[in-house]
């Protein structure tokens, strides 16, 4: 359902707006990408009504231009060597290796921030003044084996593609060196906001660590009014199917009713009691 309420916002918000709404699948780790995960997410997108403006984007097609931005970063960036454990103690990186020489093939790429002060605006967590290298400090833009890191492929991906991006709160930390990023490419800054993320009574996050029960397509007018209600549309309480229910959406959509905090929720949350 958390994957579900962010979708219905970033696809509502940008229709209102008269835009294009894609689906794009951050697939640049092998390790760590699930493909029938992805099969599920995109089958549950489309059961519920909510198919993309063309095909996905699949950030795993995307190498060679991550390369590129890679390159023109090469005058602020460094190789570094160091292990987790060395930097388990220090949130911020310290700077170890930025007078150290030659890469070797073990080394990951680190970027050197420097120490201004910017503003980044959100459409729901309004105004956040920051300073970079305070913030999150030199950080790291290809692994040491040889990927590209989320931050990079995101920020060219947000920066050349979009003009909107709706995402979950728990990202919101992540925008910031994004942000960095597509300010040192000189990309276009898109407009972001941040949906607050749906938990349990107790404050955990729903996701699959935490057990949350997975989506029940059949259901999926019902799940779709349940979005509208926990992003605080005030839905009818009526009976809707589900492209009814996104075109209601689309015509009552504002961003400033979605609550700070959502609501939590229930295995068994029905919004019509």
């Amino acid at each position: 359902m958390g994957s579900l309420i962010t979708a219905v916002a970033s696809y509502c918000d940008i229709k209102q707006r008269g835009g294009n709404w894609h689906v794009r699948l951050d697939d640049i780790d092998p390790l760590r990408h699930d493909l029938n995960a992805s099969t599920q997410i995109i089958e549950s997108l489309n059961t519920h009504g909510l198919a993309g403006d063309g095909p996905v984007k699949q950030q795993s097609h995307r190498i060679a231009r991550y390369k590129a931005a890679r390159n023109l970063l090469s005058g602020t960036a460094y190789y570094c060597d160091c292990s987790r454990s060395k930097l388990k103690a220090t949130p911020i990186y310290p700077g170890y290796c930025r007078s150290k020489g030659a890469h070797q093939a073990d080394h990951a790429l680190r970027l050197h921030v420097d120490d201004q002060s910017r503003t980044f605006h959100d459409g729901i967590k309004g105004s956040l003044d920051f300073n970079a290298q305070q913030r999150f400090g030199d950080f790291v833009i290809w692994r040491r084996d040889n990927l590209v890191t989320y931050h990079l492929a995101t920020a060219v991906d947000d920066g050349e593609h979009y003009s909107h991006v709706l995402r979950g709160e728990d990202l919101y930390e992540q925008t910031l060196p994004q942000l960095y990023l597509i300010e040192q490419l000189n990309l276009k800054e898109p407009a972001y906001a941040h949906i607050p993320i749906l938990t349990y009574p107790d404050g955990t996050k729903l996701s699959k660590q935490t057990h949350a029960p997975p989506l029940d397509n059949s259901m999926a007018s019902r799940n779709l009014r349940t979005a509208f209600d926990f992003l605080g549309q005030k839905p009818p309480n009526t009976t809707l199917s589900s492209k009814d229910w996104l075109e209601w959406g689309v015509k009552h959509w504002q961003l400033a009713a979605i609550p700070t905090i959502l609501k939590p929720f229930h295995p068994y949350h029905d919004s019509d009691t």
